[in-house]
Order: C-alpha cells, then sequence, then structure tokens
C-alpha cells in the first residue's frame, strides 16, 4: 500500500484498506483503515504495534476495531419505545437476544478526504426497523506524534430529534510483550452491573474494594472481563485516560474528551493472529453505556440538522 492510498485486499471481507505513513517529532507513524465498518486494523509507532491486527482473510474478531453508532453496546432484546411507540431493531446477538453495536457494523465507508497522514471516511444512517432516523456520520483517523486522534460528527439529516450514541472497539497490544502479562489500567469509580444476557441491571456499585477496581492496575491474564464503568475520572480539560502498562514501564494509553463517560473492557484468550490464537483485550471508549435507548444514560438527542462533534485517541508512552 501506498502512503495514503488504497490497495484491494483481495482475501479480506473488510474491503479497501488504506495505510498511513508519517515521521513527526523524529518518530514514525503507520495506521490501517478498512472500508467495511471504518475500522482500525493496524496502529504502530516507531514499528511498535499498539493494536492486535488479524488474519487478512478472516472478518474483525470480536468487533475489532469497529466504529459504533448509533449506540455502542447493546439495546435489550432490540426494544424500545419512542414517542408511545414500540421499537423493533433487528437482533444482532443471537446469543444473549440482543441488538449489538449499532447500525454501521457492515457498512461501507467512503472516502470524504485523505492525506498521507489521515483520513475521513463517511457513512449515511437510514431509517431502518427499530431506528426511524437519518446521519450523516464521518470518522477521521489522524496521525499525531505520539499516536493516533479520532474524530466522529454525527449530524442529524432527518426532520425529528434523533437519539445517538457512539463509540469503538480497538484492541491494545504493546508490541511484543505478551498481552496477559500487560496490566489494565481503568480510571473508574462505579462498575455497571449486568443480568445474565449481559444487559444493564440498573445497578452500579462503587469499585473501592471489589474485584471490579482497575484504578491502580490489574494483570490482563487474571482477568475475565466483558465489563463497563461509569464515573470516569477526569483531567482538568474534561478527559479521561485508561491504559495498558508492561513491565518496562511502557504504555498505551486511550485517552477520550469529555463527551465519553463511559469505558468498557473485554478480554479473550482465543484472539485468532497470524501465529494461532492470542490473548487479547479491548478497550472500548462510549458516549453511553449498555442499553442507553432504554435508561436514557449518556444519550445525546441531535436536533434536526444538528451536529456532534467528538474525539478519543491512542498514545504510546515510553516509561
Amino acid at each position: 500500500m501506498q502512503n495514503g492510498t488504497a490497495q484491494n485486499q483481495p482475501c479480506s471481507p473488510m474491503g479497501e484498506h488504506y495505510e498511513l505513513q508519517a515521521i513527526l517529532g523524529g518518530r514514525s507513524q503507520r495506521a490501517v483503515v478498512t472500508e467495511i465498518a471504518a475500522s482500525l486494523r493496524a496502529l504502530e509507532i516507531d514499528g511498535v504495534a499498539l493494536l492486535q491486527d488479524y488474519p487478512a482473510e478472516s472478518g474483525p474478531p470480536s468487533c475489532a476495531g469497529w466504529v459504533l453508532v448509533p449506540w455502542p453496546n447493546r439495546v435489550a432484546g432490540g426494544k424500545w419505545t419512542h414517542d408511545g411507540a414500540s421499537q423493533q431493531l433487528e437482533i444482532t446477538e443471537p446469543g444473549n437476544g440482543n441488538a449489538l453495536h449499532g447500525l454501521l457494523s457492515g457498512a461501507s465507508y467512503t472516502v470524504a478526504n485523505r492525506s498521507p497522514d489521515s483520513i475521513t471516511l463517511a457513512a449515511d444512517v437510514t431509517a431502518a426497523p427499530g431506528y426511524p432516523f437519518e446521519l450523516a456520520t464521518a470518522v477521521r483517523y489522524g496521525l499525531m506524534e505520539d499516536g493516533l486522534l479520532v474524530t466522529h460528527s454525527v449530524t442529524n439529516t432527518g426532520s425529528r430529534d434523533a437519539p445517538v450514541a457512539v463509540g469503538a472497539h480497538p484492541f491494545l497490544r504493546l508490541g511484543a510483550v505478551p498481552t496477559e502479562d500487560l496490566t489494565l489500567v481503568i480510571n473508574a469509580d462505579t462498575h455497571i452491573e449486568v443480568d445474565d444476557r449481559l444487559n444493564p441491571s440498573g445497578v452500579t456499585t462503587d469499585v473501592h474494594g471489589t474485584r471490579h477496581d482497575f484504578r491502580t492496575g490489574q494483570r490482563v491474564g487474571a482477568v475475565a472481563l466483558d465489563d463497563a464503568w461509569g464515573n470516569v475520572r477526569r483531567e482538568p480539560d474534561g478527559s479521561s485516560l485508561h491504559y495498558l502498562k508492561a513491565p518496562d514501564g511502557s504504555q498505551v494509553q486511550l485517552f477520550m474528551d469529555a463527551s465519553f463517560g463511559y469505558i468498557q473492557a473485554f478480554t479473550t484468550h482465543v484472539f485468532p493472529s497470524e501465529g494461532g490464537p492470542v490473548t487479547a483485550v479491548a478497550v472500548e471508549p462510549m458516549t453511553a453505556p449498555a442499553d442507553a435507548f432504554n435508561s436514557g444514560q449518556g444519550l445525546r438527542w441531535l436536533a434536526p440538522g444538528e451536529t456532534w462533534h467528538l474525539n478519543w485517541g491512542i498514545r504510546y508512552q515510553l516509561p
């Protein structure tokens, strides 16, 4: 692939792959984004891989790299109510009977803008069963000196207020360090309890003194997670920071702006890689938790013509 250009991947179900390259501040950056789902597939700083990739011929395992719009996580049973009318979304998580991760997971995005070190991809949400609204969405991936900045924009192109939440599903790593040996830090004070279908039970708990307290870190190999947290700790500018730390002190950090009030972590020990199954961990920024269409928590209602801009990103921090 040439810098900032696209190349068909004949063995990949993810369509065209767009490679970004730059040397910024004396550091070499590389990222790969796909046409389908606008998924973030690879990110490297000075040759250190910060995302867990997967074999070219397979689809993204466990939603790796997806953009999640107009809701992240789940809608319980795919059911919710709007203006007194019952809505039924397509069930896309059959095992739990839920509607999972929005409406653009299989969408083919178009290139709206491109340079050697950035790309903006766009896709529309059209009115569908269970979501009778119209949105224009875009996501910009831009390399920066220490990582990648991801900027989302969502515009309500319909004639009535539309409910929107946004998320992403990156699987983080730190070069050749086995992911099970990394320490996961989640800077959040409350844990969202779920039922046996992984939908919120309506109860949140203070993490202090519980197994869900990741504020000082826990080893990835010692935990099994498909969990969400709220009350994220904020920096003075409203942003929040969560990260994986290697034994040598290096970090891969996920930062998110004030629009993102929730964070999810998911672990698997069977993530497919070119060398066979590996342990992997997704650290997922979310503006709303699971089942927000029913709870209203974190849900943004966009007026007709209104645009919402928000961002998150990944940084590589040396010890």
